[in-house]
């Protein structure tokens, strides 16, 4: 994770259960819909990049989160297809999972980069396969094992995302910390 941005600010939260986890995704989710009332002026659509080991949850919290944006019928993992795409009311929503690759450009070869659009929301796991070539994510979210729960960092990349950093509010003690070099990976 870059860390050329220590203005910004990142969160740390124990989610003691998939039901933390869609907490998580459904306060988060008016934000990248551009339809949060606290942020009146913000534009839909944002990066979120989602780190973890395998079965972190980083599958369940993509689905929480287009589930609470208002996508209906099947979500399915991109494990295999690297790429889900929605639509909704002319938001786009591209989910991708680059986990399978083995080289930094393929994601450039398969021609996501034209897709990474600013007015789309783009949920990317695995987004160290693609080496230092995305551009950064308004938000970056880790997911790692603590117990039967996960801990989640929330760190803000961007101004958007500095905005739903302070804005996001959770039923779960938060802690702010400053972007330190040594919490960015």
């Amino acid at each position: 994770m870059s860390t050329n941005n220590d203005n910004y600010s990142q969160v740390h939260i124990y989610l003691p259960d998939e039901a933390a986890t869609e907490t998580m995704a459904n306060a988060l989710a008016p934000m990248l819909c551009g339809t949060h009332p606290d942020l009146p002026d913000q534009s839909p659509g944002g990066r979120i990049h989602l780190r973890g080991e395998l079965g972190a949850g980083k599958t369940s919290f993509a689905r929480a989160l287009l589930r609470a944006c208002g996508i209906t019928g099947r979500i399915k993992s991109p494990s295999y297809a690297l790429l889900e795409s929605y639509n909704l009311s002319n938001l786009y929503f591209y989910h991708f999972d680059f986990y399978r690759f083995s080289d930094t450009r393929e994601w450039v070869d398969a021609g996501f980069r034209d897709i990474l659009r600013d007015d789309a929301v783009i949920l990317i796991e695995w987004p160290e396969q693609a080496g230092g070539l995305l551009p950064l994510p308004d938000l970056d979210i880790k997911l790692d094992y603590a117990d039967v729960g996960r801990n989640a960092c929330i760190a803000a990349h961007s101004e958007k995302g500095q905005k739903w950093l302070t804005t996001l509010s959770l039923p779960a003690p938060i802690q702010n910390l400053p972007m330190a070099p040594d919490d960015a990976s």
